[in-house]
């Protein structure tokens, strides 16, 4: 009898061994799912703080200045390239007109730098110039 109690014994060991290992193979699997689902998640969340960061940096720094008036002036690049071609100068003569140096003018020209608000202000009389204007403002300085 003392036979059967032990033989009854390991086979009750051995099934529950058995249930045991497949229930923690379903909790193995399910645990390495979600590891792998929060390092994605990791992935993810860095990305979006990288794409934040990034937008971050290329907002602009400041408003444009404004005037007096209230209204705002602008500045592009082509458009000051634009106005000294039409009205026929040289960027040493529109920088005589303005009050900076050649070498400032070609600079706002590529874009490689913006004119003060001052400047802007200078730019926009200039704007209102003909040729002949600036011809005879250049011939005054």
């Amino acid at each position: 009898m003392a036979n059967f109690a032990s033989l009854l014994k390991t086979e009750i060991s051995r099934i529950a061994r058995k249930e045991i290992r497949a229930e923690t193979e379903i909790l193995k699997k399910a645990s390495a799912q979600y590891r792998s689902d929060i390092a994605d998640l990791k992935r993810r969340l860095a990305e979006q703080e990288r794409l934040i960061a990034r937008l971050r940096n290329s907002r602009p720094a400041a408003a444009p200045d404004k005037t007096e008036e209230g209204s705002q002036l602008r500045f592009r690049a082509n458009g000051f390239a634009s106005l000294r071609k039409k009205l026929g100068l040289s960027a040493a003569d529109m920088g005589k007109l303005l009050g900076v140096s050649l070498q400032t003018i070609y600079h706002w020209e590529k874009g490689q730098s913006k004119p003060r608000a001052s400047q802007l202000q200078g730019i926009a009389e200039v704007r209102k110039l003909g040729k002949r204007g600036a011809a005879a403002r250049l011939a005054e300085a």
